[in-house]
Parts: structure tokens; sequence; C-alpha cells
């Protein structure tokens, strides 16, 4: 069933539009090989990825600092491979990390289709909590940036999702209002529910098959979008 109604959509960036995962194994690629640390990346990634989401989870939630969410993810990847890293190592790769990801500008599949599909359609916006400056090198290397009108990020609006303040920031950015608008990611709690306790509709882009409560709008694909907007 198609939505009716909405003028402009929000887009988180990360895991959503832009492909995390496969950028940030491939700039983790270029560093291990460089500080020769002795592990491999496929190692390496499969326990960051979840690691990292916890971290995040926990930056989100402001129990962490962004210093703490850098170096303690880093830490604790290192701990379970057994490798032991000094501080100085663990600045150098967080600072080439942070340097590296956003040269990677690979897109989730269907994500320039669905953006010339709904371009001249919708005012397209960006909700993310990354930091102001990676976000935009992100946009920019991955040639995206001239779809949206607005880019809202954490640093921007002071507070991150799932936090009300960051889509509040966001809807007077875009000069418009909760019921014309929708929120689209693939975080069930930062980018659907934060939307939804915010008073915007809401697109769960669960490409995992994640369980999600009936109620809840969701594609697995972002070409389904098309079914819907």
């Amino acid at each position: 069933m198609k939505i009716t109604g909405k003028k402009d959509i929000f887009f988180d960036l990360d895991h959503t539009l832009w492909d995390f995962e496969k950028n940030s194994a491939l700039a983790f690629q270029v560093i291990l090989e460089k500080y020769r640390i002795g592990v491999s990346h496929t190692d390496f990634n499969r326990y960051y990825s979840p690691i990292n989401a916890k971290y995040w989870k926990l930056y989100r939630d402001g129990s962490i600092t962004q210093q703490e969410l850098r170096y303690g993810r880093l830490t604790d990847t290192f701990n379970i491979l057994g490798f032991e890293a000094d501080e100085d190592l663990l600045y150098a790769i967080s600072e080439e990390y942070i340097n590296l990801l956003p040269v990677n500008s690979h897109l989730h599949e269907g994500a320039i289709e669905i953006l010339e599909y709904l371009k001249p359609k919708y005012n397209l916006h960006i909700i993310t909590n990354g930091p102001d400056a990676v976000q935009e090198r992100k946009l920019k290397n991955a040639n995206i940036q001239h779809y949206f009108e607005t880019i809202t990020n954490s640093d921007l609006a002071g507070c991150k999702k799932p936090h009300a303040g960051i889509f509040e920031y966001a809807l007077k950015a875009a000069n418009t209002d909760k019921v014309s608008s929708i929120m689209i990611g693939d975080c069930i709690e930062a980018d659907v529910q934060g939307a939804l306790d915010c008073g915007l509709d809401a697109i769960f882009f669960n490409e995992h098959g994640q369980e999600a409560h009936t109620s809840i709008k969701q594609v697995n694909h972002l070409l389904d979008l098309k079914n819907i907007l």
C-alpha cells in the first residue's frame, strides 16, 4: 500500500544508504597492513563489527564519550584476538581509521536508483549520528550530497538519535512538519522508534531480516521503497 501525504523524506546515512560494513572493512585492511599487525583483516572485522555496534549503542545512550567509543571498540577487538596494542598504537589506528573511513564510497545496493526515483517526488534529507566532518566527506566521496536539501548530524543538533531533539532540529532545518515527513533507517531503536516517539512516520530498512513488530513499516531492500513511496 502506498504511503500518501508525505513531501519530506529523512534518511539515515550509515548502514542505510552508505555501506558502513564494507567501507569499514576496507579501511581496516589498509590499516592492519600499514602497521604490520599480525591479525587477518577477516578475523578483525568479524569481531569488530558487533563490538562497534555495542559501543555505538552506549554512545547513543550517552553512557560513553566519543573518545571512549573510538578507543574502546579497538581495545576490545584486539583483546579478543590476543593482540596487545599500547596507547600510542591505539591512538594512531583510531586517527587513521577516521581519516580513511570516508575515503571509501560503497553504497547499499539500489541506493542511487532509489534516490533518483524519489528525488523528483520528495524533498530528501539526512539525519545522522555521525560527526559533522566525517559524514560530510562520506556524502561527498560517494557523490550523493546533491540529492539532499538538508543534512542534520548530531554535532549540529547537540543530541543524537533517538533523542527527539535531533528530529525537531532536522524538521526545522527542512522547514517542514511531522505529518508531511517520514524517516527511513536501519536502526529500530534510533531511527524508527526515535522518529515514531517524536511523532514522525517511519520505515525500517530491515536488510538482515530482524524481528520487528508487525505495525512497523519495513523494507528488506532499498528498491522496495518504490512499492510504498
